[in-house]
Formats: C-alpha cells, sequence, structure tokens
C-alpha cells in the first residue's frame, strides 16, 4: 500500500514516521512544501501524473493561529486551496485522501463535547481557513477522511509540552491560560489513529474527531507536564484568564469521539495517561 504525506516535516508527519516502524507493510513518502507546494495546483497535478498512491496523508497546513490573524491570505492559501487542489486531484487519480483539520472550526459556545453533526461556525482566520478547506474537499471528492483534532503536542516540531519543558530551564514562574477547555492531543497517537484507518481499508468517508479523552485547561495541561517532569517543587504557577493576543479562541472546544469508537471499535487513551508515555521518547 502507498501513501504520500504532504507535510512530512511537521509535527504530525515526523510522527507518522516514527510510528510507522511497527507498520512495514505500508509504503510511506514524506514530502516536505519545497518537494510538493499543495498551494501550486499544475505542480500537484505533474506531481500525481507518473506516480501511484492508494491514500494521501494532508498534513501540510498553516498552523500560526497568531500570525493568521495577519497574513490571513497566506493561511487560505495553504489551508483553503492547498487543500482543494488535492482533492481535486485525489478525486481524478482515484486516491483517498485523509485531511487533519481543527477543534477551531467551532465557535466554543457549547458546554459539551461537538459532535461532527455540530455545526461549525470559527471565531478566527486560521480556523475559517481549516473550515473552507473541509468545505472544499467535500465538493471536490466523495472518497475523503476528515479528521478533527486538538492542541497537538509530541516530541517533535515547536507545541506547548516542549515550550514548557523548555521553560522549565530558565524560569521560576509559568504564566498559564485557565479560561480555555479541550483535551491536549498525543499526536503519536493521532497518527497511529490514522495508519489504522488505512489498514483498515474502511469505506466509510467522512468527518471524524479525533482527541485523547478528557478535557482540560491550558493550565491544567501545563501542570501535568511539569508534574511528570518531577520539577513540580522548583516552580510557582500563575493562572491567567487571558493573554493579549490577536486571534479569538474558542473557550471550549472538547470533541465528542464516539463516532470513531463506533467506526472504527477505537477508543482513545486519556490524555494524562497518555501524556505520561511521553516520558519514554525523550
Amino acid at each position: 500500500m502507498k501513501v504520500l504525506i504532504t507535510g512530512g516535516n511537521g509535527q504530525l508527519g515526523q510522527c507518522i514516521n516514527f510510528v510507522n516502524n511497527d507498520y512495514p507493510e505500508l509504503e510511506l513518502y514524506f514530502t516536505n512544501s519545497k518537494e510538493l507546494d499543495i498551494t501550486d495546483k499544475e505542480l500537484v497535478y505533474s506531481f500525481f501524473r507518473n506516480k501511484s498512491f492508494d491514500y494521501v496523508i494532508n498534513c501540510a497546513a498553516y498552523t500560526n493561529v497568531e500570525q493568521a490573524e495577519k497574513e490571513p491570505k497566506k493561511a487560505f492559501l495553504v489551508n483553503a486551496e492547498g487543500a482543494k487542489n488535492l482533492a481535486e486531484v485525489c478525486k481524478e487519480y482515484k486516491v483517498i485522501l485523509i485531511h487533519i483539520s481543527t477543534d477551531y472550526v467551532f465557535d466554543g459556545k457549547k458546554h459539551t463535547p461537538y459532535t461532527e453533526d455540530d455545526v461549525p461556525n470559527p471565531i478566527n482566520e486560521y480556523g475559517k481557513s481549516k473550515l473552507l478547506g473541509e468545505q472544499y474537499i467535500r465538493e471536490a471528492m466523495d472518497e475523503y477522511f476528515i479528521i478533527r483534532t486538538s492542541w497537538l503536542y509530541s516530541q517533535f516540531g515547536h507545541n506547548f509540552y516542549k515550550t514548557i519543558l523548555k521553560k522549565l530551564k530558565i524560569e521560576k514562574e509559568l504564566t498559564i491560560v485557565s479560561s480555555e477547555m479541550g483535551t491536549p492531543t498525543n499526536a503519536n497517537d493521532l497518527a497511529e489513529f490514522i495508519i489504522a484507518i488505512v489498514k483498515s481499508g474502511s469505506s466509510q468517508y467522512g468527518v471524524y474527531h479525533y482527541s485523547n479523552q478528557g478535557q482540560a485547561t491550558w493550565y491544567d495541561f501545563g501542570k501535568d507536564i511539569v508534574r511528570l517532569s518531577g520539577k513540580e517543587n522548583m516552580i510557582r504557577f500563575k493562572k491567567i484568564d487571558n493573554y493579549p493576543t490577536f486571534a479569538e479562541r474558542p473557550k471550549y472546544s472538547v470533541l465528542d469521539k464516539t463516532k470513531i469508537t463506533d467506526v472504527f471499535e477505537i477508543r482513545p487513551m486519556e490524555w494524562r495517561s497518555s501524556l505520561k508515555k511521553m516520558n519514554f521518547l525523550f
């Protein structure tokens, strides 16, 4: 089975490569934006013309939520137009597309986990660009999996988990937002789920939510990272309601995972339990 991964040098792409050591039967081809710029439609078609893939996993994304407010055109170019280009070429070459989306397509006004049937209403440019990408995919093709996820972290790339560990070395006080509720998600777990979809050969196409189980604030997440590092007594914690930011963020963005359990018989690990696994990856 041949699988193309776009955005292969990003956090999730690297996690897919990391967990794929356990699945040698899959032929994975990783590309970065220099090798395959998904915003260039002609280049995308040219790339596929002489190749044969069974799946494309689109990890390529513009993920800087703050910067997207300042340069929305760039965010929409990658997250919407890029997704559209991939969807159209996948349709033509009969390739199944697995596309990664976000909890930020919701406005955060609910107080119970968002299901796949809830109506999106993004409140920042990043969320709007990701939602438009979803819409383009739905319009262009039928054989797709759109996976919305939240608060990704791992041993790779830039993320909250690694930022907290770095701050522990140089600061004596951590100020962390406590007003936003979501679910920290180990990107290695998400990578395992994506590979499980590929291996299953499922034709249950559509939109799915995947994150770890449970919910937390960024403050809760930060405290647990520090606790597991064994340095809880060496640093002070300070709660703050909001940082001054350009981008508005949903106050509540917990995702309901009932559908993936029903369809794929997969129940994600609780977020604290998954966080504990990270100690073995460093």
